[in-house]
């Protein structure tokens, strides 16, 4: 089945609102694989940005705007499959964890596919999807909470840091070949990397442990869509 990519830009007010208007960290596109069945693709690359701005000039998706776009995808009819692309460093955890409680919960059939990093709470979105691939050449960190800014040295401090790494935890089970004992013991290695407490996985160490289903390529993913689709 001969793919082609169409990709289009509107300039009008009238037209940005169509499904196919511009995202943050990429464009909202759709992969024509005929008989009407349309394979929508949205990219999440840099820094996850959440409900504070980035500082300087770091690349970001912003979560507000990709929310929207996961709506409509999820209503449009013609929508058949959605190829999830990642290339993120991490970033806001309320911002990651709400885009991947949307994709889990979409009927639309997803595959995402980890290009360069899924790292941080690019973990919980690269399993988000029902079918999940790696690039031979991408890795994954899987490490601890962190927070920036001013924090008290007391106990609810603790415990609050610990009642977010569960609902990541918690999240990334219900959707990977993982294990919360196998899962909590990669992010708390200290014997990996030198500035931070945690385990970066290559693309088949991530299938290994469960992270992720398939080492695979961009043809791999969109031919698993489109399995899907014929399944619908």
């Amino acid at each position: 089945m001969q793919l082609q990519v169409l990709q289009k830009e509107f300039d009008s007010k009238e037209e940005k609102t169509d499904l196919l208007s511009e995202i943050p960290g990429g464009k909202a596109s759709v992969i024509s694989a005929g008989s009407g069945k349309n394979i929508h693709c949205l990219t999440v690359v840099g820094q996850i940005e959440g409900h504070y701005l980035s500082e300087g000039n770091a690349k970001t998706t912003k979560y507000e705007q990709i929310i929207p776009q996961l709506v409509k995808i999820e209503q449009d009819e013609s929508a058949k499959g959605l190829l999830i692309l990642l290339n993120t460093v991490g970033g806001d955890v309320e911002a990651g964890l709400a885009l991947a409680e949307l994709i889990s919960g979409m009927k639309t059939p997803t595959v995402s596919l980890v290009l360069g990093g899924g790292h941080s709470i690019g973990v919980p979105l690269a399993v988000s999807a029902r079918k999940s691939f790696i690039a031979p050449s991408a890795t994954m960190t899987v490490h601890p909470v962190r927070m920036n800014g001013l924090l008290l040295g007391v106990e609810k401090t603790m415990q609050n840091f610990e009642a977010i790494q569960k609902r990541i935890t918690d999240f990334v089970v219900r959707h990977a070949r993982i294990t919360a004992d196998a899962f909590s013991a990669l992010m708390l290695n200290n014997d990996q990397l030198v500035l931070d407490m945690g385990t970066e996985l290559s693309g088949e160490e991530a299938v290994r442990v469960g992270l992720i289903d398939r080492i695979g390529s961009l043809s791999d993913a969109i031919l698993a869509l489109e399995e899907m689709a014929d399944e619908v």
